[in-house]
């Protein structure tokens, strides 16, 4: 009968699913098991046939590790095969064979659980000492002790090397030979060494001396930021002035100057030469790789300058003849200087409105900027009434 927990003492079988000489492979359902907390199928770890059923569907109460069949391996002949008698275990010691099939044993592993030594030598070499478990055990000792047959007394007679005289899994591998005796009582020394920080290697860090600050200073350098360029261009507005005033004569609608100025602006910031400042974007910088960016010549961009206007006050030349300057014998001889009254000889010349535009370009885009400027002196003077549409 084999455990299916560390805590299952008995079970109950339920149903085999193989009949006597019936063949079966690795991961085969033999049997299901029933216990008072769940019903489990019991699962085949190697090939074999079953040979002989010692308890029948529905038996009740079977002791853990009890026999309650018996395999053989295929070509076996059944009809002579000899079945062992059943070494059953005494109350005081459990069964040694209580391993559950549900986890893959090794063939060389399965005949016998090596027998525990005694506590004597155990402890002279372990360096533990054998004293009473008054406290619940470590969940991986109870359930080897279990697997390995051993009552929770045996613990009682096992060198303990864990902290406060705990038993450890260590301490029953090696009373049961499965390791080195003192590996217990050396892992438990290097717990016991780890668990305090060792400061004695620790030395304090030198402070590195400060660096002159005239260095300091001198290791910067001092970023200088380029100013703007300002370009300026004259612009008269007398011919905007005129248009001006042609619309509100013909249609009855005041435009301002400042929409004649506007529209020139959008005009003038169409296809301007690409900003030296410009940063490429990715599509130009992958056209610059392949060499596309020769192919098509300049690239022309939009602007978005805003050109700042001075107003200077309209200018007035008129053309008079100039008065007839007084001879010196006259005035000697007392005759009274005859003063002309200035004639206007021509029409009085009037220069219209003159402005100043002007815009700020970062350095190296001065040529741009001036195009702009020139773009919009050639609309404003020339060719205003593109701007009235």
């Amino acid at each position: 009968m084999p455990a299916l927990s560390p805590t299952m003492t008995e079970g109950n079988i339920g149903k085999w699913k193989l009949k006597e000489g019936d063949s079966f492979v690795a991961g085969d359902v033999i049997l299901e098991i029933e216990t008072d907390k769940a019903q489990m199928d019991v699962e085949a770890q190697d090939d074999g046939v079953l040979a002989k059923i010692l308890q029948g569907d529905g038996s009740k109460g079977v002791q853990v590790g009890t026999r309650i069949a018996v395999t053989a391996e295929e070509g076996d002949d059944l009809s002579s095969l000899e079945i062992p008698a059943e070494d059953k275990p005494s109350k005081s010691e459990a069964p040694k064979e209580s391993k559950s099939e549900s986890a893959p044993v090794p063939k060389q592993e399965r005949t016998s659980t090596p027998a525990p030594k005694s506590s004597s030598s155990g402890a002279s070499k372990s360096g533990g000492k054998a004293q009473k478990q008054t406290y619940p055990l470590y969940p991986s000792v109870q359930h080897l002790l279990k697997q390995n047959g051993l009552p929770k007394e045996e613990a009682d007679k096992i060198p303990a090397t864990g902290p406060n005289g705990r038993l450890l899994k260590g301490d029953v591998l090696a009373y049961l030979g499965k390791i080195n005796e003192s590996a217990g009582s050396e892992v438990a020394a290097r717990l016991k060494k780890l668990s305090h920080l060792d400061l004695s290697n620790i030395k304090p860090m030198a402070q590195k001396p400060k660096a002159a600050p005239e260095k300091a200073a001198t290791s910067i350098p001092e970023v200088v930021e380029e100013l703007d360029v300002e370009i300026a261009l004259p612009i008269s507005l007398k011919a905007v002035t005129d248009v001006q005033k042609r619309v509100k004569e013909s249609i009855g609608v005041f435009l301002p100057l400042s929409t004649f100025i506007t529209r020139a602006a959008e005009l003038a910031n169409e296809e301007l030469p690409r900003s030296q400042t410009a940063k490429p974007s990715a599509d130009e910088l992958f056209n610059a790789v392949l060499g596309l960016d020769k192919v098509g010549g300049q690239k022309l961009t939009r602007g978005n300058y805003v050109p700042q206007v001075i107003a200077l006050p309209p200018v007035s030349l008129n053309a008079r003849t100039p008065a007839k300057k007084s001879d010196i014998l006259d005035l000697l001889a007392g005759k009274k200087a005859t003063v002309s009254k200035a004639r206007v000889t021509g029409a009085a010349q009037v220069v219209g409105p003159l402005n100043v535009f002007s815009v700020s370009v970062p350095k190296g885009d001065e040529r741009r900027g001036r195009i702009f400027l020139e773009r919009v002196k050639t609309v404003l003077e020339a060719e205003p009434g593109r701007l009235v549409v």
